[in-house]
């Protein structure tokens, strides 16, 4: 009788491709989860459970998404998917910021190119311009989360413009107001010129700049010692425009100063023989030089204490500029470089203001909303500081001019150095004094609370907590007043006699009674009346017209959603973004909550680095090496842009590339192989093939316990949010410790086993227990690979892998002993192994089972303890190995990190079995089968049997 061996054989059966084509599957699958409403499933399912609440820090929707709010999303999807397979309630609201300049640009880039002034459109309709223009980015981009795999309540997310949510804003700034710690004071901000708002610190970045760095001499009119008598004092900037703002001096009160008498100097000097300055001495040498002073005498040298009392005149006294300027002792000056004196100018910047506020100063404002000196600036009125497009205008070279004209300029160089810019423009600011509105960081104890608050918050990585704690103890009070059009107003009355803001409960109700109907536009829209009377006169009040900071809108996030929500909870159980929100979204949301609910609305704070092109520049668009996400997604899918993040340290910064991504897909394929191996070898699985772990082989039972630990792996990684190191173990036990070596070893058996042989069942067994585990730990990570893989096995209209929790690993399955002991199996293996691809690779074999390996061991080897009860040629993929303690010839096989063993590989004894294709003596041993082994004829014979 001729028999199809083949057919005898249980040879893998999947209809799960090995050609993943995740462009066109994972499109499938959104629709799938659409349709099984997979949102709604979820929230039924974990009901009641406890809550992980991970607040969204809202993108600004105003363009398609870039790869970092990519990898953000992807890892606030992957921790809440991990924290709901933990059995949490993980309830996730998307939202969007939606106010602010950016988008007031764009729509003024429109007027612009139709030659129209936005000044002279109605303010209610420009905003309803910005409204439909951020109504249109957010769905563009709610399609572009959806489509990386991200699952949340897409149908109800939050955004900072609607009416419910402005109206929120307008009664948390109220608290700030009841409390007395919103005030309007007049104080150095940083200014754009080219956008004509003031910026908060989280709205501007640095860059180099070229300046103009001056010396200065400032005579002495006033002098507490003899030796400061008919003296100049010289200051060095590198702003001379702030010049005609001076009004006093800063020393250090410990720092050693000369004061010299110039000697000789160049021609071209601008100071003469007899002249007396003052200076650091520590910094004299770089003064002389740059001023042009060939020869000079040090004449007293005196400490800054020394200094206290003296009193100088501008420069530019007798221009205008007649007033005096006192020498104020100060802790930021410095000897780094400069003169050991810095000119005080109050109105343009914050350590100038505070040192000036501390003295009875007097702070000038001197330059307007455009950049140019005001009207009654001596010299320089109408002078520009910036252009409207950010260039570089003609003030400084006035000031420059006027101080040569009198003999007080000593001398000029360009400087580079790291200046202000406006992270939207990219133009540089200006620090510029404006009456604006702020909220007290000393009022109610505000600083105190926020620092206690980052105190008992957890954060990750531990260096975030440092680094938000020196923002807080540092910071200013906070401007929150911005000079647009786009954004929740100021809702504030001014009294028009006092110029105090009206705290009035009654007053500010009605307001946000009027929001929440109506949106911030009733603010615009509607006269003073509406809301003062009948309580108050309106003509006696002013309504403000500036809007609120952006950040104070995202810091107040958690008061419309978390505390207005019932699915959710509050404080949220985690902030995450990227590291520059420690000054952004973390910073406003801890203030805003500090200053109106006394603790910090988060319990924990997650950040994470940028993303840099594959050489680790910046990404740019003129250097080509931008990544887009869509591209990614439309090219390889994305799962794998998924498990790019999921196999980064986003504690660092990213990097991305072709050659990144390709090392990722191929890490992807294994991970694929390894669920296709699963799902053919399970093919007509039946549950009652099990068998009980205690009746296992030992192989299977090392299997298990590599679960328990990777299970425990998995379990803390959820926990400190740090997944990379878990997926390269997992993706270490599916390339290595499965499809390496387990899977390797047992295909003879699942291939070629009687059905019911208890070493086949055993590795089914084990088998069904991987791809149950592995499918559930890969979910959270590659969401749609997992869901497709799940479907093949388990499909149904209601089925899901997302529906699942994180199976339960029994603690018995640990096995310590027997993990170390397969360590030394595994070691012996490497080296059979070795010995036997040398013998492919010289042609003196063809397959492994062409072989018998000699082992040589000393006597009482732990490789031949270790084995003991093994099949060695099952373990080796061989048709015969043995033990010797026979001294090896030179040629024998070794490897040096595995001493105490050597290798000899023989052929094997025997006939090949045209079956398994084993060489074995028994070949041929049934006369009903001669060209089959006994075990083959054993198979074969029970498989007609079963077919009869």
């Amino acid at each position: 009788m001729t028999v199809d061996y083949k057919a005898t054989l249980f040879l893998p059966a999947t209809p799960f491709p090995m050609k993943a084509g995740l462009p066109q599957r994972e499109p499938q699958l959104l629709e799938r989860w659409a349709e099984m409403d997979l949102y709604r499933r979820l929230r039924e399912v974990s009901r009641g459970r406890e809550r992980f609440v991970l607040h969204d820090g809202p993108p600004y929707a105003n363009g398609h998404l870039h790869i970092g709010t990519a990898l953000n999303k992807i890892l606030k999807d992957v921790i809440n998917r991990s924290q709901q397979m933990l059995g949490k309630d993980a309830n996730y609201v998307p939202g969007w910021d939606c106010h602010g300049l950016p988008i007031e640009w764009k729509i003024e880039e429109r007027y612009r190119a139709a030659g129209q002034d936005k000044d002279q459109v109605p303010i209610v309709s420009f905003r309803r311009e910005c409204r439909e223009f951020a109504s249109h980015w957010i769905d563009v981009q709610r399609a572009e989360f959806k489509r990386l795999g991200v699952v949340g309540d897409w149908d109800h997310p939050y955004s900072t413009m609607s009416f419910d949510a402005e109206a929120q804003i307008v009664r948390e700034l109220g608290k700030f107001l009841m409390n007395g710690s919103l005030y309007k004071g007049s104080k150095p901000v940083l200014w754009s010129v080219v956008e004509r708002t003031a910026l908060a610190e989280a709205e501007v970045e640095y860059h180099d700049h070229t300046s103009t760095s001056i010396f200065v001499r400032f005579p002495v009119a006033e002098a507490p010692i003899p030796a400061l008598t008919d003296a100049a004092v010289v200051i060095w900037t590198t702003t001379p425009w702030t010049l005609p703002g001076n009004r006093a001096i800063a020393f250090g009160k410990d720092i050693d100063y000369a004061i010299i008498g110039v000697v000789a100097s160049r021609e071209d000097s601008a100071t003469r023989a007899g002249d007396r300055l003052v200076l650091a001495e520590s910094l004299l040498a770089a003064f002389l030089a740059a001023a042009g002073i060939t020869s000079h005498k040090i004449l007293e040298r005196v400490k800054g204490r020394d200094l206290t009392g003296a009193v100088c005149r501008h420069p530019l006294h007798g221009h205008g500029f007649d007033f005096p300027v006192p020498l104020l002792p100060a802790t930021f000056v410095d000897v780094e470089t400069g003169s050991g004196f810095v000119h005080i100018a109050p109105g343009h910047g914050a350590d100038d203001w505070e040192l000036g506020m501390r003295h009875g100063v007097p702070v000038p404002e001197t330059v307007g909303p455009d950049g140019r000196f005001l009207d009654h600036v001596p010299l320089f009125a109408g002078r520009r500081i910036l252009t409207d497009d950010g260039r570089t205008g003609d003030a400084n070279a006035a000031v420059l001019e006027a101080l040569g004209t009198c003999g007080a300029l000593l001398a000029t160089a360009p400087l580079v150095h790291s200046y202000p810019h406006s992270w939207r423009s990219k133009a540089p600011l200006i620090f510029r004094n404006t009456p604006q509105w702020f909220i007290s960081m000393s009022t109610g104890g505000l600083r105190d609370k926020a620092l206690a608050a980052i105190d008992v918050t957890r954060f990750v990585p531990a260096s975030g907590q440092r680094r938000l704690r020196g923002m807080i103890e540092t910071r200013p009070d906070w401007c929150v007043s911005r000079q647009r059009a786009w954004g929740v107003p100021i809702t504030v009355f001014v009294d028009r006699v006092t110029g105090e803001p009206l705290r009035d409960q009654r007053v500010l109700d009605r307001i946000a009674d009027a929001v929440a109907a109506e949106g911030a536009d009733a603010w615009f829209a509607s006269p003073p009346e509406r809301f003062l009377a009948p309580d108050h006169d309106p003509a006696g009040y002013e309504p403000v017209t500036d809007i609120l900071d952006v950040w104070f809108d995202s810091g107040a996030t958690h008061s419309f959603v978390l505390e207005q929500r019932a699915d959710l909870r509050w404080p949220a159980s985690l902030y995450l973004e990227g590291t520059d929100q420690h000054r952004g979204w973390f910073h406003s949301s801890l203030l805003e909550s500090c200053g109106t609910r006394g603790r910090a609305p988060y319990e924990a704070v997650l950040t994470h680095g940028f993303v840099l092109a594959e050489d680790g520049q910046k990404m740019s668009k003129s250097l080509g090496n931008v990544v887009a996400p869509q591209e990614v997604v439309d090219h390889l899918g994305a799962d794998i842009l998924r498990l790019w993040v999921v196999g980064s340290d986003y504690a660092e910064d990213l990097r991305i590339g072709q050659d990144i991504l390709k090392q990722h897909t191929d890490v992807y394929r294994r991970l694929r192989n390894t669920l296709r191996f699963l799902l053919g070898n399970l093919a007509r699985f039946d549950a009652r093939e099990r068998i009980a772990t205690d009746a296992m082989p030992e192989l299977e039972r090392w299997v298990l316990h590599r679960m328990w630990v990777l299970d425990r792996t998995l379990r803390e990684a959820c926990d400190s949010f740090e997944f990379h190191r878990f997926f390269a173990d997992l993706h270490s036990f599916c390339a290595i410790d499965l499809s390496a070596f387990y899977f390797d070893v047992r295909k003879d058996s699942l291939y070629c086993d009687p059905l019911e042989a208890p070493r086949r069942r055993a590795a089914r067994t084990v088998l069904d227990l991987l791809f149950d585990h592995l499918t559930a730990w890969l979910a959270p990570f590659l969401c749609f690979t997992a869901e497709e893989a799940w479907l093949a096995r388990h499909p149904g209209a209601d089925a899901s892998v997302h529906l699942r929790l994180f199976p339960a690993v029994p603690a018995a399955w640990r096995d310590d002993a027997l993990a170390e002991r397969w360590e030394t199996v595994r070691s012996l293996r490497r080296v059979v192994t070795g010995a036997l691809e040398r013998e492919r690779a010289a042609k003196r074999i063809g397959s492994s089972l062409q072989a018998s390996p000699l082992i040589h061991v000393p006597t009482d080897s732990p490789f031949q303890q270790a084995t003991a009860g093994l099949d060695l040629a099952d373990l080796f993929i061989t048709s015969g190995a043995s033990f010797t303690n026979a001294p090896f010839s030179a040629d024998a096989f070794s490897l040096p990190d595995v001493p105490g063993v050597a290798v000899q590989v023989r052929p094997a004894a025997g006939s090949k079995c045209q079956r398994c294709w084993k060489v074995l003596e028994d070949v041929g041993t049934d006369p009903d089968h001669p060209d089959i082994c006994g075990r083959c004829a054993d198979a074969v014979e029970r498989h007609l049997a079963a077919a009869e």
